[in-house]
């Protein structure tokens, strides 16, 4: 592809994402200390290396009994227990020949003389041997995130680490007035994908540019310095540190984004404005970062617009979305205002070829957060 330069011509959106997937794989696995694993992408499924419980234990307070001894009985009609019961605390294991526990107010004892004034049937509270997790079971999920239910069951089991993908990424900030805020949003954006960033801030000149980025990590992004200003150096630091693919990209906003390469590791250059940086960032941004966490974008869900949505001929423009009721209803198309990107829900790409949506026709738009 020609390099091109925010006043020329502009490159296609959906070529500069086949561009930047093409050979990127999902990063290698690492084991993560379970205090650092929530919301991480899963590497693998875990075997459970053992049932948990490891025995039938008590799931309640009260008398281990068998429930053999116990049948008929009822406050009219008590069981005299011929054996001793057995006082018994939640979680301690089954004594031999016990298969139930009951409440300790339906089993009287005076001296030697027990009775219980109740039935139960075998098992109950009883957690069984692997009633929570079975041997050999599979924890976690492939590509999916990491819960609070996973880091529970990994500690019920004594794992201490748990495999995760974890993306390195090196966000670039350049020293300037106004892009620490568009820095700190992509960042938790990134965090929030799995990824861990590793923040740089550097001067403006493409010297000190092309030195901030390298570094041994699986993407970099910089922030600031693609215009066509008199110290706007970032796509020339790129040519010098690795190789600029293009510079200038059909989207609005976002036009003047660039895109490369150092060695293998692909290069994001994103605008200093909040608005114009978010649009590149969704549209290749998260999905370069799924595909190197080895999940999956966020799922994109259908739904009817509440009023038409207007786009311009000949750029791909992002449109913000929230949802209403069981509708989309546009926010804005082509200017992301900071407020109207806390209030959306969800976004979509407005083809270059179209001119928009009709109210009440349907329109896929991709979740900004976990739910619409």
């Amino acid at each position: 592809m020609t390099v091109r330069g925010p006043g020329g011509s502009l490159a296609d959106v959906e070529t500069v994402t086949a561009w930047l997937l093409d050979g990127m794989e999902a990063v290698a696995p690492i084991d993560m200390a379970l205090a650092g694993a929530s919301g991480l992408i899963a590497a693998n499924a875990v075997p459970a290396p053992r049932a948990v419980p490891d025995r039938d234990e008590a799931a309640l307070d009260g008398w281990a009994l068998a429930s053999a001894d116990l049948v008929g009985a009822s406050s009219y009609a008590p069981a005299m227990l011929a054996v001793p019961p057995s006082r018994i605390a939640v979680g301690a294991p089954m004594p031999e020949g016990c298969d139930c526990v009951v409440d300790a107010e339906w089993v009287e004892v005076d001296g030697p003389f027990a009775q219980a004034t109740c039935e139960a049937i075998p098992g109950e509270g009883v957690r069984r041997a692997g009633d929570d997790i079975a041997t050999g079971a599979g924890l976690l999920r492939p590509g999916r995130r990491i819960s609070a239910f996973d880091i529970a069951c990994a500690q019920a089991l004594g794992l201490a680490t748990l495999p995760v993908r974890r993306p390195r990424l090196r966000l670039v900030n350049l020293s300037s007035d106004g892009v620490g805020l568009t820095a700190d949003l992509i960042a938790a954006r990134a965090v929030a994908a799995g990824a861990e960033t590793i923040r740089v801030t550097t001067e403006r000149d493409a010297a000190s540019i092309a030195v901030a980025m390298t570094g041994a990590v699986d993407l970099v992004v910089v922030i600031g310095g693609t215009g066509a200003g008199h110290d706007d150096a970032t796509p020339t630091a790129l040519g010098r540190a690795g190789a600029l693919h293009a510079h200038g990209l059909a989207l609005r906003p976002g036009r003047t984004a660039a895109i490369g390469r150092i060695d293998r590791v692909p290069v994001i250059a994103l605008p200093g404005q909040p608005d114009q940086a978010m649009a590149v960032w969704l549209a290749l941004g998260e999905t370069l970062l799924a595909r190197l966490a080895g999940t999956r974008p966020r799922p994109m869900v259908a739904r009817a617009l509440t009023h038409k949505i207007s786009s311009a001929i000949g750029m791909v423009e992002l449109a913000l979305l929230k949802r209403s009721d069981d509708d989309w209803t546009p926010l804005a198309c082509g200017a992301l205002p900071l407020a109207e990107m806390a209030a959306a829900d969800a976004w979509c790409l407005m083809p270059a070829s179209s001119e928009g949506h009709a109210a009440g026709s349907m329109l896929f738009g991709s979740l900004l957060n976990e739910a619409p």
